[in-house]
């Protein structure tokens, strides 16, 4: 059998997966990888629902790495998925884009949940998968949270144009193909490109299988919000690449979910606004999950 011979992960990952325990639940021919922390004892008692988290597109459960931290200190029992398809996990049995993920993250969630219900935070492509699951399993999700989540008939493909770099041979040309893709789409701020969002973000790429997604250019997420019946909040970048110019009329598209508590803005932050304002949006979203934010429908930027 040949040796590994990939690079370690970065320490902030090497961290997080030392006190996480690895999960596996049945996904096409192979498994879904999850990874869950518990808190610490002290706080194991405090009456909450589990935070499941699901990431974007050519992405894993590292879209999540800066915010982990917070959500178990709340007291959260935290669940993070490589969705079917990227990071670890295996495809689905069939299909190549959000509508076929809810059925294998559904499945993986009864088997590590059962019947409970839990709060769902969904990243970018994961949102219309966190749509279209708390559409169709509705005793499964208390509470949406959707993050940058496109499929709101809002932005077009030609919004942000990326570059190429799988032909590229040499580490130096793909690396400078990643800065530039992220700051194209990803991250406003040019600070926030650091060593770490640049390997988690190539790190995760290569390892994308779902190939020719067409659903996030379509209005589907918009649509499937008119059945979900649990709340529903939204936190995007205020300088998100893909809406900056089109905030209004995200907001609106949101409003489709009858249910809609509230938009709530991080400023100086771009789509992968975890990332780039970790503690603003830890802080946005502790206090939605703890029903203490105050509901914003049509707030201008």
């Amino acid at each position: 059998m040949q040796a590994d011979t990939s690079p370690a992960p970065p320490p902030e990952v090497q961290r997080l997966l030392a006190s996480a325990t690895r999960l596996e639940t049945p996904c096409g021919s192979g498994s879904m990888v999850w990874h869950r922390w518990q808190p610490a004892p002290a706080l194991a008692g405090t009456p909450h629902r589990p935070v499941v988290l699901l990431h974007g597109g050519s992405g894993s459960w590292t879209h999540w790495l800066r915010n982990i931290d917070a959500l178990v200190a709340a007291g959260r029992e935290v669940l993070a998925a490589d969705l079917p398809g990227f990071g670890d996990s295996a495809p689905p049995a069939s299909g190549n884009d959000a509508d076929a993920l809810a059925a294998p993250v559904q499945a993986g969630l009864q088997v590590l949940l059962g019947d409970a219900a839990c709060d769902l935070a969904a990243f970018s492509f994961g949102g219309m998968v966190a749509g279209f699951l708390a559409a169709q399993w509705p005793a499964r999700v208390a509470r949406l949270v959707l993050v940058g989540s496109p499929g709101l008939g809002v932005a077009s493909r030609n919004t942000v144009t990326l570059t190429t770099w799988r032909h590229l041979p040499d580490p130096a040309e793909r690396e400078a193909v990643h800065r530039k893709n992220l700051a194209a789409l990803m991250l406003y701020r040019p600070e926030a490109i650091t060593a770490l969002a640049l390997r988690v973000h190539s790190d995760n790429t290569l390892r994308d299988r779902m190939k020719g997604r067409r659903l996030a250019y379509t209005d589907v997420l918009a649509r499937t919000l008119t059945e979900v019946r649990c709340p529903v909040d939204a936190i995007y970048g205020r300088e998100d690449a893909l809406y900056r110019e089109r905030q209004e009329a995200l907001a609106l598209a949101l409003q489709s979910a009858p249910h809609f508590r509230g938009m709530h803005w991080i400023d100086n932050a771009g789509h992968w606004v975890q990332f780039e304002q970790p503690q603003a949006f830890d802080a946005v979203l502790r206090a939605v999950l703890e029903e203490k934010a105050t509901p914003r429908l049509l707030q201008k930027p």
